[in-house]
């Protein structure tokens, strides 16, 4: 009896470790049961939403107030917003109807109704604020009662919409396969038989130049599962990329986006600017953001009550506000936690624009982007809710050989970057093994002495409460097969997000401490340090009671690492936390090249007594 109950707890607490780091807390939108959906339309009902037109300023965000009226008020009565504002069962696509109405698509957010007054329930009336983004379509607000479990229509709104449902929005820009090489991703509502895309271009200042785009889409059977293909499902519209070619170094650029109408009309986007990336080795000033988790919030407070990324706004708004003292960032997985809800991924692209159309922008793949059963990852849940790596893949740009494996090599001045898809197979033998082993293999140290590896899973070391109780204290299998790699070539850093917090251990190989210290690290490079930088925003991870003797530093909190490299003999980590951007945990390594040469324990180049 006592054994029973002793593997219950044990059973129980796994559970409960697996939702922290998994995430199957839930994405808010799938609380609601689209498929219960029932009529109660009530003629006393009123619901009213203004203005009816948005964007008359080319704006493509925008407050919209929605008035209602409802003699039969309730505390779980919701006000969600469609788009497109027509939802009802004509839109569904065939399939067998379990109710009349028969809803086929989620609201894209959604408020309770007595959000807008407190007396509500007393007086029917209320006064709610949202704010839309543009989003290719129109606008409908919706009045439920019964609650998100059984939701019952009762009144719909007027449709209002933007000034230009398809205007090219939110760009994106990401290194391309070589140093001077910069992507433009951007949305629209254009496909290529409407409209030309490119992007005009050049050295602020100068003549601009004019380059082409690509264009993708994808469709509902282009997902994997539910909801991405059923209640999810939402149009992706067009998504584009250019590519600017022969940069110079260092040079500010600015770039618009244009279509070229078939009646020979311009449509164009406002004007951004990016500063060119630096020579690889070349000895500057050089700042690196990196994160993993961070997810959308939203800014009008609908769909977050289960406290699911309360941190998103915070990271993203502490970057926005230290734009201009950094270069470029790292997303590493689990970008929104759309979770098969496409019409997250536009209100992502818009929370994250005015960081990542002026820096680039470079993600990796997550559990919340690509697992799902029978698909090719390397782990059978179901948390990307059957996008299976589609949204990340196209959406933004990266440059590996092929998307659908989404490990690529990227070069920033002194550093060199070797990111990892935790979602693939990585161990000895396996195709993406050997991509990193030729990753690290490629750095030239003496010109980029910085090599840094990145994964979304903890490949490394973290005490996350579930790992401990795992015994591992990581990912299973995760650090088996790399560590004789980040040992034989000498990896600086390893970073991870997934586990939502942040933790530091100490240079380490084989689960023990190869140097001595705290902040400070010179000399012979004898071991990697690993860093979890998954608090971007999502719902906090905890820690395992055990706190290993390998791990430096650990806060309980949302933040972001920032790397500085001051030259090729000194590096700066610093933690900063997303509520006031102040430095919490900071380290730095200070060695020469001759340092990285050195042999080392299971790191030593072959010698020979001739000569």
């Amino acid at each position: 009896m006592t054994i029973f109950l002793v593997l219950l707890c044990l059973v129980a607490n796994l559970s409960s470790a697996w939702a922290h780091v998994f995430g199957f807390d839930g994405q808010p939108l799938a609380k609601i049961a689209v498929h219960k959906t029932v009529s109660a339309v009530n003629g006393s009902a009123k619901i009213t939403a203004y203005p009816v037109l948005l964007g008359l300023q080319g704006e493509d965000t925008q407050a919209v107030t929605v008035d209602l009226f409802y003699p039969y008020a309730s505390n779980d009565d919701w006000i969600g917003v469609f788009s497109p504002a027509k939802f009802n069962s004509s839109t569904c696509p065939n399939e067998p109807k379990e109710a009349a109405p028969f809803l086929c698509t989620s609201p894209i957010k959604y408020k309770f109704a007595n959000e807008g007054n407190p007396d509500y329930v007393k007086t029917g009336e209320a006064s709610l604020k949202f704010q839309l983004i543009n989003q290719r379509a129109d606008f409908s607000f919706a009045l439920f009662s019964g609650g998100l479990s059984s939701p019952k229509l009762v009144a719909v709104s007027n449709f209002i919409s933007f000034l230009n449902p398809k205007a090219p929005l939110y760009p994106r820009i990401a290194q391309g396969k070589s140093w001077n090489e910069m992507t433009v991703t951007w949305t629209s509502g254009y496909n290529i038989d409407e409209a030309v895309p490119f992007v005009e271009w050049g050295m602020k200042g100068d003549e601009q130049t004019r380059s082409p785009a690509g264009t993708l889409t994808f469709t509902r059977n282009s997902m994997c599962g539910s909801p991405a293909r059923t209640v999810g499902w939402r149009d992706p519209g067009y998504i584009h990329t250019s590519f600017l070619k022969n940069l110079w170094p260092n040079a500010v650029y600015t770039y618009r986006i244009g279509h070229l109408l078939s009646n020979g009309l311009y449509v164009w986007s406002n004007i951004y600017s990016f500063k060119s990336s630096p020579y690889p080795g070349q000895n500057s000033l050089q700042r690196v953001i990196i994160f993993g988790d961070m997810g959308k919030g939203e800014r009008d407070g609908s769909n977050e009550y289960t406290n699911y990324q309360p941190g998103a706004l915070n990271t993203t708004d502490q970057l926005i506000r230290d734009l201009g003292n950094y270069d470029i960032v790292f997303h590493i997985g689990d970008i929104c936690y759309a979770n098969g809800y496409i019409s997250q991924w536009d209100q992502f692209t818009s929370q994250v624009e005015p960081i990542a159309s002026t820096v680039p922008y470079m993600i990796a793949s997550g559990n919340h982007e690509r697992d799902w059963p029978n698909t090719g990852s390397f782990y059978n849940g179901m948390d990307s809710g059957g996008e299976c790596g589609v949204l990340a893949e196209t959406m933004f740009y990266v440059p590996a050989e092929n998307r659908a494996k989404f490990w690529y090599s990227t070069d920033y001045g002194m550093f060199h970057f070797c990111i990892a898809d935790s979602e693939h197979d990585w161990r000895e033998g396996t195709e993406q093994y050997r991509f990193i082993e030729q990753c690290l293999a490629s750095a030239d140290r003496s010109k980029q002495p910085w090599l840094i590896f990145a994964a979304h899973r903890v490949l490394g070391y973290s005490s996350d409460k579930y790992y401990g109780l795992e015994g591992s204290f990581e990912e299973p299998m995760g650090r088996e097969s790399l560590q004789k790699l980040w040992q034989k070539y000498k990896v600086d850093i390893a970073f991870y997000g997934h586990v939502h917090n942040y933790e530091r251990s100490c240079p380490i190989y084989q689960n023990q401490c190869v140097k001595n210290g705290k902040h400070n690290y010179s000399g012979t490079a004898t071991g990697t340090i690993h860093v979890v930088v998954g608090g971007g925003g999502a719902h906090l991870s905890e820690y395992s009671t055990v706190t290993p003797k390998w791990s430096i530093h650990r806060d309980y909190d949302h933040g972001f690492g920032k790397l500085t490299a001051f030259n090729h003999s000194y590096l700066l980590f610093e933690y900063k936390k997303s509520r006031d951007g102040k430095v919490y945990d900071s380290f730095t390594i200070s060695r020469d090249y001759r340092d990285v040469l050195a042999c080392v324990h299971d790191g030593c180049e072959a010698t020979t007594l001739a000569t």
